[in-house]
């Protein structure tokens, strides 16, 4: 149990407590999370994938792998959703929204820090290349789920991928690698960088604060058990396999590789589900409410679920 306490105060509670004070905040002001989000996606979360990329100690291969594994992870909870969706009867826009809330983790704002705190520089590194590589599913693969939820083709909202600046942070901090073209980390360019992109941590657990604190979740709460099961308990699950298959050389990045798949329910897919179908309904209740209610439902339960498995995979006990 000392254990479990003070796994909770390194790694969760500081988590918390700055997204308790987005949500206070958000509580008590009107705030528009819209330009803190604007400048988390085009400066913040660039600069800290790109640093993070340029400086790792991750091997090419390693890389490599955890891309593979995030696109496994993906394609396999994309077709349990379906699966389960189709065995329950569930119908549009119900059914493209279950797959979306349970294929994508919140691996930025709440996993990176999660990762970092836990496991340390490696964990960190390991969580900007899961979110990397899963940014680009989400803007593809989740932006086609969420646009056939309301009928609509979604090859148009795909080409955003190509206007999302950590796409670009990516292919510089590889192409930068690869020619061996990086600059000192001590160098000032790379630490201011460094500077900006280490804002955002806090800066994204605001958000999500402030984004949880809008939610009206009351209606939907009776709908959110069978998404909140496939998220935190199955997809874990999941990962600890695709970690295994993968063959990880360093134990601690499978860990991290892990922890990242039991985070819970991404805020991404709520905003493609505005986007694309924010005003279709499930009964009296909008698809874009019940993704908000799986959202806080999961992150609340992500609180003691991920103190036990940081405990589990800090032991070494299964990887």
């Amino acid at each position: 149990m000392t254990g479990l306490i003070g796994i909770f105060g390194e790694a969760i509670l500081p988590i918390v407590s700055i997204a308790a004070a987005g949500f206070v905040l958000g509580r008590r002001k009107e705030i528009d999370p819209g330009a803190l989000n604007t400048a988390v996606v085009y400066v913040l979360a660039p600069a800290l994938v790109f640093h993070s990329l340029a400086v790792t100690e991750l091997a090419g291969e390693t890389l490599l792998r955890i891309a593979a594994g995030v696109l496994a992870f993906t394609v396999v909870m994309i077709a349990i959703g379906e699966a389960v969706g189709r065995l329950t009867g569930e119908q549009e826009p119900l059914f493209s929204a279950l797959i979306l809330v349970i294929a994508f983790t919140n691996s930025g704002n709440y996993g990176i820090p999660v990762s970092d705190f836990a496991f340390g520089s490696i964990g960190r590194q390991t969580a900007v290349v899961f979110l990397t590589a899963q940014a680009v599913l989400v803007y593809t693969v989740g932006v086609y789920i969420a646009s056939r939820s309301s009928g609509a083709s979604g090859l148009s909202g795909v080409k955003r991928v190509a206007k999302i600046p950590l796409v670009y942070a990516v292919l510089a901090a590889l192409g930068l690698r690869a020619f061996d073209l990086v600059p000192p980390a001590e160098t000032a360019a790379m630490e201011a960088v460094g500077l900006v992109g280490d804002s955002s941590i806090p800066v994204m657990l605001l958000i999500l604060g402030i984004q949880l604190a809008e939610t009206n979740y009351e209606a939907a709460l009776s709908r959110a058990t069978k998404p909140t099961i496939l998220k935190m308990v199955i997809a874990p699950f999941v990962g600890l396999a695709i970690a295994i298959a993968l063959g990880f050389s360093d134990p601690t990045v499978a860990r991290v590789f892990v922890l990242e798949t039991a985070m819970p329910a991404a805020v991404t897919p709520l905003v493609l589900i505005v986007e694309f179908a924010g005003e279709e309904t499930i009964g009296e209740l909008t698809v874009a409410e019940y993704v908000s209610t799986v959202v806080l439902v999961t992150t609340l339960v992500s609180v003691p679920a991920l103190t036990v498995a940081i405990a589990i995979l800090q032991s070494g006990a299964i990887i």
